[in-house]
């Protein structure tokens, strides 16, 4: 039998009762399948001999023991037994706070197995977390001592006791019976172990070098299958093939010697992969990353002059309407001198005007759609949708992005983000892309100094700011919250708003912008601050993405302990382009948890926006940092691919190869890896599918 064939309930289990049951079920156990992947959180180590000589502060103590004596200390209800105690190297102390009735266990001259934590106070080595069990000349082999005993996550309901027993149990009953469905040259060539025995040494290891052995094969095995349905996807994308379009660039080399500057060779390593990609006989699938300010947009401008190139339309989406009049204006500057006919479509386009773009659309009209969400909408209707282009892809969900493709046949997709993304997401959650990376910016950029303060010490801040709006720049300031909260004592845009205009900048012209400000207002007040007749803008985080101000040289965020490192990155990006050194002020309250000041510090010490894509995964995992997912993505049972990235690595090769050898995973030798992925959910790719 295969491990996911195990569907038994665990009452079926000896020795498993209705509650027992119940309290398991309670902890996601509902099965004898699930009941075996419960992995032990840690072990401890009662295998090793640890004699009371060898006890250090701290130190675990696993010895063989005999009762010298007993006494109390104390009185009445604070009455304490303290016991005697010595092996074959020393002696030491048992202290029994609320366990008084172990003077009837702990008899003088009685002999027992004895773990505990040992520490010198008052001149004696003694211990007041201990267990202990009776040593009876041929009685059974203990199940709590002499060997590594495994640690899990408990609810209100479960005991170690109770846990253990059940796993005991079925490995008993099915573990042992377990059949292996990975391919014997996978195990072979990677040293690990057949599943039953990996299975039983992850919960009763039989030695620590077993238990390493047990894990790193489960974990290895967890990562083969994730990659496994990653390279069938893949597969399947790259099997749905299309007539092959022979592209010369000449719109691309017109816009490229219309341009005061030369790509860097990042650009154009990047832009040659989207040239092999939207010439080749498949649909292109590309995730473009790259930092603040490296290049992005333009490659995007000449993947549409490559579209066009082939007489097909092109749809632009980015996530707010400020991102998406960005990227229409520089479009506008840039497309429309070649003959680009552009349009640009939000939620906020009057409905007369509206009815006038669409028919444009629909009667193909327009070569270059730019918009946010309205692009996915019922009533957009492309007549040759060839190529679509999403920023900030993780702002959107999959069904979104399913929706804009099924406005085109196999158009091909470039998505782009300005977060960067840990190679080990990459390789996952969005491992069925191809991926280029822009990591060199620009030449002439300065790069941006970071300060920390805290919000006790903001006027020296202020005064940082007052000499860059003398020397005639102008400043960004962020706060975490639109308005007061009763519930988080935080700053809030609305209320910094007036105390920056009545108290600390009197006189100096400024605006406000948060996400309730209708549409025309914030547009109507972020034109104040790009025309530089506003010297401040105060925000929200609403200003992460699609501020294009190069006279803007501080960027002042309070309570940016609140902030997820990427947001912090992108606001940090707000400045920094233009000519004149720039400034990012994180100003932090008086209590700060250990994530904080991790956080805080990463932006401190680098720029460098990999480096801080990494951090972050590290402190908040890969949910958060994927968009909107279905719910189980990379919910791993011991694998972590912020930690297992070796594993990740080879199980990914092995598991592509496999796939290149036999797409279908149809040949004989594989009818149990196959039945297993049959019984897998689906892989929910971020890309195309919904999953």
């Amino acid at each position: 039998m295969y491990l996911n064939e195990l569907a038994r309930k665990p009452d079926e289990l000896k020795g498993v009762g209705p509650k027992t049951s119940k309290a398991l079920a309670k902890a996601g156990v509902h099965s004898v399948a699930d009941l075996l992947q419960y992995y032990p959180r840690s072990y401890e180590d009662r295998q090793t001999s640890v004699s009371l000589s060898e006890a250090e502060d701290g130190k675990r103590v696993n010895t063989i023991i005999t009762v010298l004596g007993q006494e109390y200390f104390g009185w009445g209800p604070k009455k304490t037994l303290k016991v005697w105690v010595k092996d074959d190297t020393g002696s030491a102390t048992l202290v029994c706070y609320g366990r008084n009735f172990l003077a009837d266990k702990l008899r003088n001259g009685t002999t027992h197995r004895l773990t505990g934590l040992f520490q010198y106070k008052f001149s004696e080595l003694q211990s007041s977390s201990f267990e202990f069990e009776e040593v009876i000349p041929g009685g059974e082999m203990s199940r709590n001592f002499g060997r590594i005993l495994p640690i899990y996550s408990l609810n209100a309901e479960l005991t170690q006791g109770v846990l253990r027993k059940a796993l005991d149990s079925a490995m008993t009953g099915f573990a042992q019976y377990l059949e292996e469905e990975l391919p014997l040259e996978v195990i072979k060539n990677n040293g690990l172990l057949p599943l039953s025995e990996a299975i039983k040494n992850i919960h009763f290891p039989e030695n620590p070098e077993k238990m390493r052995l047990a894990a790193e094969t489960l974990k290895y095995r967890e990562l083969f299958y994730l990659q496994l349905m990653v390279g069938r996807r893949a597969w399947e994308r790259r099997s749905q093939t299309r007539d092959r379009a022979n592209l010369t660039g000449v719109w691309v080399e017109k816009l490229l010697k219309n341009l005061p500057f030369s790509l860097t060779k990042d650009q154009e390593m990047v832009l040659q992969e989207i040239l092999g990609d939207m010439s080749g006989g498949t649909s292109m699938a590309r995730l473009v990353q790259g930092d603040v300010g490296s290049g992005k947009t333009l490659i995007a401008f000449l993947a549409v002059l490559y579209c066009r190139e082939r007489g097909q339309q092109a749809a632009f989406m980015a996530p707010t309407e400020i991102l998406a009049r960005q990227h229409g204006e520089n479009a506008a500057k840039l497309l429309e001198p070649l003959g680009i006919r552009l349009g640009f479509l939000t939620g906020n386009l009057k409905d007369k005007n509206r009815k006038y773009l669409l028919e444009a659309l629909k009667n193909g009209e327009i070569d270059l759609l730019i918009g946010t969400h309205a692009l996915f909408t019922k009533d957009v209707h492309f007549p040759d949708l060839g190529l679509i282009i999403v920023d900030e892809q993780h702002r959107f969900g999959v069904n979104q992005r399913l929706a804009l493709k099924k406005k085109g046949k196999s158009p091909d997709f470039l998505l782009m983000t300005a977060t960067p993304i840990p190679r080990t997401l990459a390789m996952t959650a969005f491992g069925d892309l191809d991926v280029s990376l822009i990591k060199t910016m620009p030449p002439g950029r300065i790069p941006i100094e970071t300060h920390l303060c805290r919000d006790d010490r903001e006027e020296k801040v202020f005064e940082w700011v007052r000499r860059e709006i003398d020397a005639g720049h102008q400043i960004y300031f962020v706060f975490p919250l639109i308005e007061e909260s009763e519930k988080l004592n935080l700053r809030n845009a609305e209320e910094g708003f007036r105390l920056l205009q009545e108290k600390i900048f009197p006189g100096i012209p400024m605006t406000l912008i948060h996400s309730r400000i209708p549409e025309e207002e914030k547009r109507s007040r972020m034109g104040l601050f790009t025309s530089g007749e506003a010297k401040i803008l105060a925000a929200t985080s609403v200003v992460e993405v699609g501020v294009d101000v190069p006279n803007a040289t501080c960027m002042v965020i309070h309570n940016a302990e609140r902030f997820g490192l990427s947001a912090l990155h992108q606001l940090r990006g707000r400045v920094g382009r233009g000519k004149s050194a720039s400034y990012c002020f994180l100003i932090f309250g008086e209590t700060l948890s250990e994530d904080g000041k991790a956080r805080l510090k990463v932006m401190k010490e680098s720029t460098d926006g990999f480096r801080i894509a990494e951090e972050d995964l590290k402190i908040r995992g890969p949910g958060d940092l994927t968009g909107k997912l279905q719910s189980g993505f990379l919910q791993l049972k011991i694998a972590d691919i912020t930690l297992d990235t070796k594993l990740l690595t080879q199980a990914r090769e092995d598991a592509f190869h496999l796939v290149q050898q036999d797409p279908g995973l149809l040949s004989p030798d594989n009818k149990g890896l196959r039945e297993v992925l049959e019984r897998c959910p689906p892989y929910p790719s971020i890309f195309l599918e919904s999953g």
